[in-house]
């Protein structure tokens, strides 16, 4: 992430020189995110989710979802092309990026049905985005660090920063509720994964072309986050504690035996390792 504007500009130059730049327009795609999702949080408690507001803070959530990785995306991408790399990322190394996956699938999501559980992931990630924008950039502009005198902060007499109270709360929230949040976000892709074969299964218009989509990005998630592969283990293991009941019957258990043997089989055959390598590979992160 940029630094901010240095604090010797004045304050409504340090705001210009920080509006002009795409990691700004990163933060304002997340912000008009978590209000658009609010707005339709508010929609969706009232059984008004198909009402004209609802549809246009849905959609314009995931417009802003789609703005704020392409944005990432389009930076990796000139990062690349500055630092005199000719080889650009062939397509299976570039769909190997998070940032990509989830630009498609805002992507999709912005012009399929309404899915409210599809806004989940992306409003938990937009939390965590803004608050660090914010701890790194919004508060050291408005209020910049300053420094105590020499001699009279430190042992070795040199003189210290002193950050913002605010920002310091900002950062031990993102480093407390981090982890959590991201099991969070890996419970809810999975939900989100039934939910879609729940409408596949009754036969919903699209519903099926929209499961093969889903499948592929969640198997791309598995591969890629320890926090989509422990939520399902995690699963797993409860669903093997419910078949080990001696009251469950042994077609029970061999079908869910079958089921695991399965989902191994199509884990390996899916593994994207196998056709992209380890040099090819782009950063993964989702920003």
């Amino acid at each position: 992430m940029a630094p901010p504007p240095p604090a010797s500009m004045p304050l409504q130059q340090r705001l210009m020189h920080m509006a002009q730049t795409l990691q700004f327009g990163w933060f304002v795609g997340h912000l008009t995110l978590l209000f658009c999702s609010l707005r339709y949080s508010f929609s969706y408690i009232t059984f008004n989710y198909y009402s004209r507001w609802a549809h246009f803070s849905y959609r314009t959530a995931f417009v802003a979802a789609a703005a704020t990785y392409g944005i990432v995306v389009y930076k990796a991408y000139r990062a690349r092309s500055r630092s005199g790399s000719r080889q650009q990322p062939g397509a299976l190394a570039l769909l190997g990026d998070e940032n990509v996956q989830y630009l498609l699938m805002a992507l999709v999501w912005l012009f399929g049905r309404q899915i409210p559980l599809a806004l989940l992931p992306f409003t938990v990630y937009s939390v965590f985005h803004v608050a660090t924008y914010t701890r790194a950039n919004l508060i050291p502009t408005f209020q910049p660090p300053q420094e105590s005198p020499a001699g009279s902060a430190s042992p070795g007499g040199r003189a210290t920063t002193k950050s913002s109270p605010l920002a310091d709360t900002i950062g031990r929230f993102v480093k407390e509720y981090y982890d959590a949040s991201m099991t969070l976000v890996a419970s809810l892709e999975i939900f989100l994964w039934f939910r879609v074969l729940g409408s596949a299964i009754f036969f919903t218009k699209g519903s099926w072309i929209l499961l093969a989509i889903y499948t592929v990005f969640v198997r791309a998630r598995y591969s890629q986050s320890s926090f989509v592969q422990g939520a399902i283990g995690q699963g797993v293991a409860r669903v093997d504690a419910l078949v080990a009941n001696q009251s469950t019957p042994p077609a029970g258990r061999q079908a869910w035996e079958t089921v695991k043997r399965l989902g191994r089989q199509a884990t390996d055959a899916t593994d994207i390792n196998r056709y992209v390598g380890a040099k090819g590979q782009v950063p993964k992160k989702a920003q």
